[in-house]
């Protein structure tokens, strides 16, 4: 039987559809890359934005095949106006089994340990999950749904995983790797770089509130030429009150210590940050605080990203800020950012 995979989203999803593709290439399916001649569509959703929502969405509805659809999305909105078959981000070794039975719906809260699932690698390019789920409770985002709270997988697992030249670390949030299990990201990393053979090891994105707690140690590790110079630290606002009102663990001061402390220690370092644009509560005052960071700051990388309510968060409870208002906030950003 001939599958195509179409996967969308972060680098977490895109390792679950690594293993979705090696899930089922052990049990006998035939991948291809074209959906023309598939037999079976699998969509691994994205449950991030409202406008890569749509996308999939509008993908699902042109497809004429059996489509099987998993990721965060099947956890956050209802699918049954649509005829596809449900699975998600705890049954991803169950697909060929769902497959062969048609069934229609298997959906669990148990979690998989994604680390010990067969993927379908690019060459020379090892994604890692070392954990799933995170500790954060973020008001306007809907991933915790489909994730859950913080899994990490052990240390010796992760380790002894590694064998390819480029190595990325990847989770719903690296900063809070290993609290639930009586460990932290710095011993990970430690005993990774114990390891004695070649690597360029890429390490995914990390929010400030942990990453401020091991900063002089964090920024020990990416002296090691190892270490890919970048780091990612989403700061969403530059508003102590649009940060709070977020549900964000953290103050500005923290994400610009992080900021000058790598920039002092480590100069060729790649920092890249995400703002999140008229959120609802922010206002014209908020906003020229966001705008004062990006100016102050010049960071390497910034993903904005307008405002737009997910499913069954709090945020989307709220009045939403204008149209007119959030694009010519978000035009002023972008226009910071390219300049």
């Amino acid at each position: 039987m001939k599958v195509f995979v179409k996967t969308y989203g972060c680098t977490f999803n895109k390792r679950d559809g690594q293993a979705i593709e090696g899930v089922l290439a052990k049990a006998g399916f035939s991948l291809i890359n074209n959906e023309k001649e598939a037999d079976i569509i699998i969509v691994n959703t994205c449950g991030v934005k409202s406008v890569t929502q749509n996308k999939i969405i509008n993908y699902i509805k042109s497809l004429k095949k059996p489509t099987f659809v998993g990721g965060c999305l099947t956890k956050m909105i209802d699918f049954s106006k649509l005829k596809v078959h449900i699975f998600d981000t705890n049954t991803i070794s169950q697909l060929p089994n769902q497959i062969k039975n048609n069934l229609k719906t298997n959906i669990s809260n148990e979690k998989e340990n994604h680390l010990k699932l067969p993927v379908i690698e690019i060459k020379d390019l090892q994604i890692i999950p070392i954990a799933e789920g995170c500790l954060g409770n973020c008001n306007y985002c809907s991933v915790k749904f489909a994730r859950g709270n913080l899994h990490s997988y052990p240390i010796e697992e992760i380790v002894s995983s590694i064998h390819a030249k480029k190595i990325l670390l990847t989770s719903q949030d690296n900063g809070c790797y290993g609290l639930d299990i009586n460990t932290n990201l710095i011993e990970l990393l430690n005993n990774i770089l114990k390891l004695k053979q070649d690597f360029k090891l890429r390490i995914g994105m990390m929010n400030p509130e942990h990453v401020i707690k091991m900063l002089p140690k964090l920024i020990e590790i990416y002296k090691d030429p190892r270490i890919i110079k970048f780091i990612h630290i989403p700061v969403q606002s530059g508003s102590n009150k649009v940060l709070k009102e977020m549900n964000r663990k953290y103050k500005i001061e923290d994400f610009k210590k992080i900021v000058n402390e790598f920039r002092k220690t480590i100069p060729n370092i790649c920092i890249s940050t995400d703002i999140i644009v008229g959120y609802p509560t922010e206002t014209e005052e908020d906003f020229i605080e966001t705008k004062k960071l990006l100016e102050e700051f010049e960071l390497e990388v910034v993903n904005i990203s307008k405002f737009a309510p997910r499913p069954k968060t709090l945020a989307s409870q709220l009045k939403l800020i204008s149209t007119e208002i959030m694009k010519e906030r978000s035009k002023i950003l972008f226009n910071i950012i390219k300049n």
